[in-house]
């Protein structure tokens, strides 16, 4: 998996949380999510760790209200959303689909890191996405960095399993996300740790979505015909740029930029700009 935005605790208040707005997936999983502005539509979906409180989605949803209507969801397991024993990357593509028929039945789309590889597998098997924006979708390319295992996924399932919640966020951060092993011990003491711990068990549902080695998907994703547009940050590892412009080369109708100054953790302030231009266009 990707290095993915630095987790942070839930940060709405008891008020946001009691305005929260549902849909129901094909599995009977409630998605809840925010709704705000006027406009065509434009549906958000996070990576690992964040849930729609995550300032940079927050923040975005605010910064492109004016323009679209925002619908900024917690994805299943996380935040106000249900979730289901059985976990397939299926209903996680089916729980966009319920967003996108809320929102009269098309929608622009943007997935940022997993997120935006789950975005992707959503638009190769033909939902009715009708322009897709992704950030750094963590596919490893070529050499570009050591290839995660080919069981990865089940090293973070037998760990959920035993309860050893925290030494699942640690695998999840040492090996996916490339974050030092001493730093992540350091994590493990600070009063935000308990909050990351939480949404430990959708890690497996991360690595999942990205696929065995975080391999790039090259049929799948010859067969999206929509515009789409990768983005990738200047200061963010080589990798994740490799990755994102070999989404650009692989899929028909794509594009490739990259955000001057920004990492894995970009500001909205950067992607707002570059979101409203692509989906006006």
């Amino acid at each position: 998996m990707a290095r993915s935005s630095r987790p942070i605790p839930d940060s709405r208040d008891n008020s946001e949380k009691s305005h929260m707005t549902h849909t129901t997936s094909a599995d009977g999983t409630t998605i809840a999510f925010d709704r705000s502005g006027e406009g065509p539509a434009v549906i958000f979906v996070q990576g690992g760790f964040t849930d729609r409180s995550h300032p940079t989605w927050s923040g975005l949803a605010a910064a492109l209200s004016p323009h679209f209507t925002v619908y900024n969801y917690d994805r299943r397991g996380r935040g106000g959303s249900g979730d289901h024993e059985h976990y397939a990357v299926e209903r996680e593509i089916e729980d966009l689909a319920a967003l996108i028929k809320d929102a009269g039945g098309e929608a622009f789309v943007f997935g940022g890191s997993s997120g935006g590889a789950l975005a992707l597998e959503a638009a190769a098997r033909g939902l009715a996405i009708t322009k897709l924006a992704v950030y750094e979708p963590p596919y490893i390319v070529g050499d570009s960095r050591a290839p995660l295992p080919d069981d990865f996924q089940e090293q973070l399932s037998a760990l959920i399993e035993e309860g050893r919640r925290g030494d699942a966020v640690e695998l999840f951060m040492v090996q996916a996300s490339e974050v030092p092993a001493e730093m992540v011990a350091g994590m493990r003491t600070q009063p935000f740790w308990p909050d990351v711990e939480a949404v430990a068990h959708t890690l497996p549902y991360e690595a999942a979505v990205v696929g065995r080695g975080n391999r790039l998907p090259a049929e799948r994703l010859a067969g999206i015909t929509i515009p789409t547009l990768a983005l990738a940050g200047e200061n963010s590892p080589e990798w994740l740029r490799q990755g994102a412009k070999a989404v650009s080369e692989t899929v028909r109708d794509a594009e490739y930029r990259v955000l001057e100054g920004q990492a894995h953790d970009v500001s909205p302030e950067a992607l707002t700009p570059v979101l409203k231009d692509f989906f006006n266009g």
